[in-house]
């Protein structure tokens, strides 16, 4: 095979890419989706995460519980006002986030070192006001172990008696870690941008000109198959390596944007990160390619390519998606299973613990080996006069 010969067909899918504006769509949209997902998702959070932060509580009967209500006044970021008439009706509608009720009685319960009753109306089901219902129920139970603990003292009776057991949280994960575990799903867009990109190109260059017509007079010239489809395999890479370039460019923007102090955590996506993520992730570009295509052949048409390659999307997202529930991470011997290899080893970069250079090469290796594995079977299938001529 003439490399120099596959270097014509490869510029020649090159520009017949950039022709179609089906291709320069599919890849812009495999490369933004990502980066402004995560972008929107982790400002929400943080805003909601601010919001509990800033808490206007609507109180009703506010009076039956004077020293409750002064100390509630006093807590940082929380501010007292009159509660609704129908407070389980202004939450329903969504016109409060959470109301708090004081019973009448509390007061003579209080007195008596009763449980004195308060009720409060939230709508869990809502992800803006989860968080400050949390602050709010937090703080009720901040005041009521003070005032039990007062309770315990003033009769002569230590308040750890109460505490049979202390626990002491013991965290050996690093933040890194744990806002990694957050931003577990950034790999998943990354490895999806590396098929997506490729999709349109790949698919187009084979069951798009069987559709045509146009790859019986391309066969005819001097030109081996295996160059043509060499030519046709890495030009489709260029394109998934292109949106994962970019996709990983504006997730490297907006990242240093995302308020993730807010959230708790503390995580460090710079240079070394980015360069080892996409060490992993630019040979999916070429493996991504090589099986749209492969599987393309079989399809008469790009519409019934498109049907197949709908399915074939589910590729790359289930081993993200398995992530979520089984943890790969410190599972470096996962290296040579292309695909399910890239995401364990890509989960350890992000929790801060960088895999040793050859289990990065043992991925690529094999991710280029399956690719070119399919790349000779593609081969083998345009000899076939059934794939050339069958329409």
């Amino acid at each position: 095979m003439s490399l120099a010969r596959a270097g014509v067909v490869v510029r020649k899918e090159l520009m017949d890419g950039l022709r179609d504006k089906r291709s320069i769509w599919s890849l812009v949209f495999s490369s933004l989706v990502g980066p402004l997902l995560i972008g929107y998702m982790f400002t929400a959070i943080a805003e909601r995460q601010r919001g509990a932060e800033e808490v206007k509580l609507p109180v009703v009967g506010a009076e039956h519980a004077p020293a409750f209500m002064e100390w509630l006044g006093q807590q940082s970021g929380v501010e007292i006002v009159e509660g609704p008439v129908d407070a389980e009706k202004a939450v329903r509608e969504r016109k409060q986030d959470v109301v708090l009720i004081i019973d009448k009685d509390f007061t003579d319960k209080f007195s008596r070192s009763l449980p004195a009753p308060v009720k409060l109306v939230a709508d869990e089901t809502r992800d803006t006001a989860r968080p400050k219902v949390r602050r709010v129920r937090s703080l009720i139970s901040s005041y009521s172990n003070g005032i039990g603990a007062l309770r315990l003292i003033a009769r002569g009776v230590s308040p750890t008696v109460a505490s049979a057991i202390r626990v002491e949280d013991v965290e050996v994960s690093s933040s890194q870690q744990r806002a990694a575990r957050i931003l577990g799903f950034l790999p998943m867009f990354l490895m999806i941008a590396s098929f997506v990109g490729c999709l349109q190109i790949a698919a187009d260059s084979t069951a798009g000109e069987r559709e045509r017509g146009s790859l019986e007079p391309l066969l005819l010239n001097p030109v081996s198959r295996r160059a043509i489809v060499v030519g046709k395999w890495l030009a489709a890479a260029a394109f998934g390596a292109a949106a994962v370039l970019f996709s990983a460019a504006l997730c490297t923007a907006i990242m240093h944007r995302i308020p993730l102090h807010e959230l708790g955590a503390r995580f460090r996506f710079g240079a070394p990160e980015v360069a080892a993520l996409l060490l992993l992730i630019l040979p999916a570009a070429f493996l991504g390619s090589a099986l749209v295509m492969f599987v393309s052949m079989f399809a008469r048409s790009y519409k019934e390519a498109q049907s197949y390659l709908g399915m074939l999307v589910l590729l790359p997202m289930l081993p993200g998606m398995l992530t979520a529930l089984m943890p790969m991470n410190d599972r470096p011997w996962l290296a040579p299973i292309p695909i399910l290899g890239q995401y364990a080893l890509m989960n350890d970069v992000m929790g801060g613990k960088m895999p040793h250079a050859i289990f990065f090469a043992i991925a690529a290796a094999c991710t280029i080996a399956t690719a070119v594995g399919l790349v000779a079977l593609t081969t083998k299938l345009i000899q076939r006069e059934r794939i050339i001529f069958g329409r």
